[in-house]
């Protein structure tokens, strides 16, 4: 940063698990290397670098969002969630028990994009809205029922080249159900 010409850096201030950053970076800077190589934040994972495989996958302002097409200058202002932020204190995230539970994971690679994702695709489920694969997308429908076919085509932006799949949607099911039945209960 030296010798480069002050109008190539900016300071940011992100806001990435509950706490601010403020760092001075190159505009051209993506919030995935930001978390990584800036924040220490290694459990989103450079994958593709292209957007393809899901594995930088982060919720931002709740979500889901790849982390190597955002610029981190982009993403100032915005709660942004990492895989080490989902979880509340000791406690795991539902997604990352059913992960565990379920063995929604082989490798462990795609597994914190996985998580990010599944937790996004839940909540979008709940709030009714449709995917490729929901027969009627009317408003009135409500949410379809969230099938395998549901979350697969949800979840079809996070590759896993170990091929843990089922298992995976085993674990987007079991925790969304685990949200709905703890839903009905606070009802």
């Amino acid at each position: 940063m030296s010798s480069a010409p002050s109008s190539t850096y900016s300071a940011v201030t992100l806001t990435v698990n509950g706490e601010k950053h403020t760092l001075t970076v190159d505009h051209r800077t993506t919030l995935l290397d930001a978390l990584r190589e800036r924040l220490d934040l290694t459990g989103t994972k450079k994958g593709c670098d292209q957007g393809q495989c899901g594995a930088c996958t982060v919720l931002v302002d709740g979500r889901r969002n790849v982390s190597c097409l955002q610029l981190a200058v982009a993403a100032e202002g915005r709660e942004i969630t990492t895989v080490e932020g989902v979880a509340e204190g000791d406690r795991l995230h539902p997604v990352q028990e059913a992960f565990l539970e379920l063995d929604g994971y082989q490798c462990g690679y795609c597994t914190p994009g996985q998580i990010c994702s599944a937790i996004a695709v839940i909540e979008e489920h709940a709030a009714g809205w449709p995917s490729a694969a929901t027969d009627d997308v009317r408003p009135e429908a409500g949410p379809p029922p969230l099938t395998p076919e549901e979350i697969r085509e949800r979840m079809s932006g996070n590759l896993c080249r170990c091929g843990a799949y089922v298992a995976i949607v085993e674990a987007v099911a079991r925790a969304a159900a685990d949200r709905s039945a703890a839903k009905e209960v606070a009802a």
